[in-house]
């Protein structure tokens, strides 16, 4: 297994996730045992009714991101929010409330570092931090793995185009400063993370004992961001195999694609895409422009991000 592998696998592991995960989304677990088992295959139809291996906004706004990055060699965030907008435009089948209102400011002319803001301060607490930012920013864990601060401004700064709240911003930025130290090998890369990264306290509250190697119980598949973040690095961080906790991930319901999403990220990075099932893999349109696109962060030399 080599760093490379570990680099394709972050993206190819997102989309894994995803893909697994979308035909079951809003179910409860216990509907998911009921009607399935264990999801372990690529399922058809189910939520949105698309066919095995259809992948959502998860991995499509993740390679709006990383085309941008290989297109214009550079981290370019009005870029990324006009492909956002060139995403909408389109006529996705599934979409987040934040990232829809925040792309209808982009419509309406607000910059890209305005309208996520607008968005934010409009929404009450309880409805104003979720995991819309997270579930696409694995990208610039690749383009960025050498230069942490370049990849905590890139992180912050892309997350804000649509989630301004800190909890979010600061959530994409431990998440690939987990990711990156994943791919490069280091032996404690969540901790790394935590003690690099300022932190809200709701973060730092729900994610040092994941660091600790503490459960967190119960183990929570909602939107909001914090729970997102503390499900999936703990099942990233401590499963046996990629598919193991991708299945797992699954499994505990309500946001099925997005926490497996991040999930599949999180083990991609640490076991590689080689883990990945092919049976899977095959199934997923976009696999050979994730493989090129991964290997091409990986390997490009950025320009640093203030």
């Amino acid at each position: 297994m080599t760093a490379l592998d570990d680099a394709r696998g972050a993206l190819l592991g997102l989309a894994c996730g995803d893909a697994l995960g979308r035909p079951v989304e809003f179910s409860s677990a216990d509907q998911i045992r009921d009607t399935h088992g264990r999801v372990t295959e690529m399922l058809a139809n189910g939520t949105h009714g698309q066919p095995a291996g259809t992948v959502t906004d998860d991995t499509e706004l993740a390679l709006c991101i990383a085309r941008s990055l290989t297109e214009r060699e550079a981290f370019a965030p009005t870029d990324v929010a006009a492909r956002f907008v060139e995403w909408y435009e389109s006529g996705p089948f599934d979409i987040g409330l934040m990232t829809a209102d925040a792309i209808r400011n982009l419509q309406d002319g607000f910059p890209w570092d305005e309208a996520g803001h607008r968005v934010w301060q409009a929404r009450p607490e309880g409805s104003n931090a979720g995991n819309g930012s997270v579930m696409r920013c694995v990208p610039y864990a690749l383009a960025f793995v050498d230069d942490a601060e370049s990849l905590d401004a890139a992180s912050r700064q892309s997350s804000a185009i649509t989630h301004a709240d800190p909890r979010c911003t600061a959530g994409c930025a431990v998440l690939n400063r987990t990711v990156a130290g994943l791919i490069r090998g280091d032996d404690d890369p969540l901790a790394t993370a935590l003690d690099a990264t300022d932190l809200p306290d709701e973060l730092e509250t729900a994610l040092r004992p994941v660091a600790r190697g503490q459960r967190p119980r119960p183990l929570r598949s909602t939107s909001y961001v914090v729970h997102t973040l503390q499900t999936a690095l703990w099942l990233g961080l401590t499963a046996e195999s990629a598919e193991e906790t991708v299945v797992d991930a699954v499994a505990l319901g309500e946001d099925t694609d997005t926490v497996a999403a991040v999930t599949g990220a999180v083990a991609g990075a640490r076991f590689g895409a080689e883990s990945l099932p092919e049976r899977w893999l095959t199934t997923i349109p976009e696999r050979d422009e994730l493989t090129s696109l991964a290997t091409t962060l990986f390997e490009t030399e950025f320009p640093t991000v203030g």
